[in-house]
């Protein structure tokens, strides 16, 4: 699984988030035009009398990308434009993607003693203990990473934007949303063995020395493991505990590029055992993938949703290894359509997790020092409401009273769902919207064969089966019927297509 929301895309694309600045950019700007076969919009022809200055004017977009640029300011320089012509980030295709399942497998005791139980279960954090994979598929969450787009934090799919929501975050991981944003004070290594000698209990020449191999203001996750073991013998269970926190958290949500280091900061968190809880811990988080998109890749299921005892959803998962690789990935997510998506995948769920309105907050999300846009209105689909045009995204650089915004997240919540209304079907849009998403986004990654024309008309999306097995179903014929270019009049394809309709029908 991929734990942590502010790291991980980081990891994944270089840097994690850059703020849209252009707010006074109009949505209805440009005019739709037809891309050609190697994805190019063709410059047109100037008609008789026409200055070369307006057509100069005229808005051109990228190869392969948004018509209108108003949106993805930074689409230039997105790997998608890239791989719409054949051209890759590197010799290998995937991304490193860190976890740390296994160590934790053979970390995380059965049962922790009681003293330790209370301060654990009380932090919030108590189920990162068990919801980590042990392997994850580097290609799957690699073909979801490229259609990322740093401007509207969000995930660009054929038929529209989809994120991670603070709902998933509360359902998946079972981690407190609500709570104040920490904002850390910089850690020298000096400080570093100050704080270890404090708060892990070693002794001020065990603390130098382990610092200064660390060649800065970190704790190795092994070396937290062994204080941990150490002090939970001698039952010193405030050091055990604070040392045990902070290598679940530097396995889990904090996780980064070295594999097996976490910052000495983070060790501030766990000064106050007792009020530690207080932190919005939910802000940090990612995983998703699973839940959402039942037809794209390997997954090994633990148990149905309908036995569950009230354990985090990301527990239901187990990995298996996936057969496909990114570049079979890539056109698959391309020919997604809205009934391949389960849009609500935690309705089940609410006897344990019940709908935080807090999750429908627009504003900007803080941890540390990064901050983040946090835009409901893009994926409103994913909360059960009709999806319309949404705003410009936030400027986060510009905002001033973050910590003020999400106390008082109200007004937002009624700005975000009032020009909206329930979906009477799991996808249901405003008229218009598809037309304004593929004007300002790129509606698939992999061009058609060469011998086709290209064109991107709007599509026309049925409502679809709403039974995941049924959905399953359908996918699995249509994506074969267009694998093998098959005509519904062609009688061979006869019962293929036949059945496609008794699955849509379900």
């Amino acid at each position: 699984m991929v734990d942590v929301y502010r790291n991980s895309l980081r990891k994944c694309s270089g840097r994690l988030f850059v703020f849209f600045a252009n707010r006074n950019s109009s949505w209805k700007c440009s005019v739709v035009r037809r891309r050609g076969a190697d994805g190019r919009i063709p410059v047109r022809t100037l008609d008789r009398g026409a200055s070369s200055s307006a057509a100069a004017a005229e808005p051109t977009g990228y190869p392969g990308g948004p018509y209108d640029t108003s949106l993805l300011v930074k689409y230039e320089h997105h790997v998608a434009r890239h791989i719409w012509f054949g051209e890759e980030r590197g010799p290998k295709k995937e991304l490193k993607v860190v976890g740390h399942g296994l160590k934790l497998t053979s970390r995380v005791p059965l049962a922790l003693p009681p003293q330790m139980e209370s301060w654990v279960s009380r932090s919030g954090l108590a189920s990162l203990q068990r919801t980590s994979l042990n392997k994850i598929d580097t290609n799957l969450v690699s073909a979801f990473v490229e259609r990322w787009h740093l401007e509207t934090s969000s995930f660009h799919m054929p038929f529209g934007e989809m994120s991670i929501t603070l709902d998933d975050v509360a359902c998946l991981l079972h981690l407190p949303i609500r709570g104040i944003f920490w904002s850390p004070q910089d850690v020298t290594e000096e400080l570093a063995v100050e704080l270890a000698v404090d708060y892990l209990g070693v002794s001020q020449g065990q603390a130098q020395s382990h610092v200064r191999s660390c060649r800065g203001s970190y704790y190795k996750l092994e070396w937290l493991y062994d204080i941990f073991v150490h002090h939970r013998a001698a039952s010193s269970w405030a050091y055990a505990t604070r040392a045990y926190l902070l290598m679940l958290v530097g396995s889990t949500i904090f996780a980064d590029k070295t594999f097996t280091l976490v910052e000495a900061r983070y060790l501030l968190l766990f000064r106050d055992l007792d009020g530690c809880s207080g932190y919005s811990w939910g802000a940090a988080a990612l995983c998703w993938i699973h839940e959402y998109f039942p037809t794209v890749g390997k997954r090994g299921e633990n148990w149905n949703p309908a036995g569950n005892c009230g354990l985090p959803r990301a527990m239901r998962w187990s990995y298996r290894q996936g057969v496909l690789k990114i570049d079979d990935l890539r056109p698959i997510l391309d020919e997604l359509t809205p009934t391949d998506v389960i849009w609500r995948p935690f309705e089940d769920h609410r006897a344990w997790r019940v709908f935080d309105e807090i999750c429908l907050y627009r504003g900007c999300l803080k941890w540390g020092e990064t901050v983040v846009p946090y835009l409901p209105d893009r994926c409103l689909r994913q909360f059960g409401y009709r999806q319309y045009v949404p705003s410009p995204p936030l400027d986060c650089m510009m905002a001033t009273d973050i910590d003020v915004d999400w106390i008082s997240y109200h007004q937002s919540v009624v700005d975000v769902i009032g020009s909206s209304s329930v979906a009477t079907t799991p996808s249901e849009v405003v008229d218009g919207y598809l037309e304004w998403y593929y004007r300002v986004s790129h509606p698939r990654l992999v061009p058609p064969h060469r011998d086709a024309p290209r064109e991107v008309p709007v599509p026309v999306y049925d409502a679809g089966p709403s039974d995941p097995d049924w959905a399953r179903v359908s996918t699995l014929i249509r994506r074969y019927l267009r694998h093998v270019n098959a005509e519904e009049e062609d009688p061979q394809f006869s019962d293929l297509f036949e059945t496609l309709h008794i699955s849509r029908s379900h």
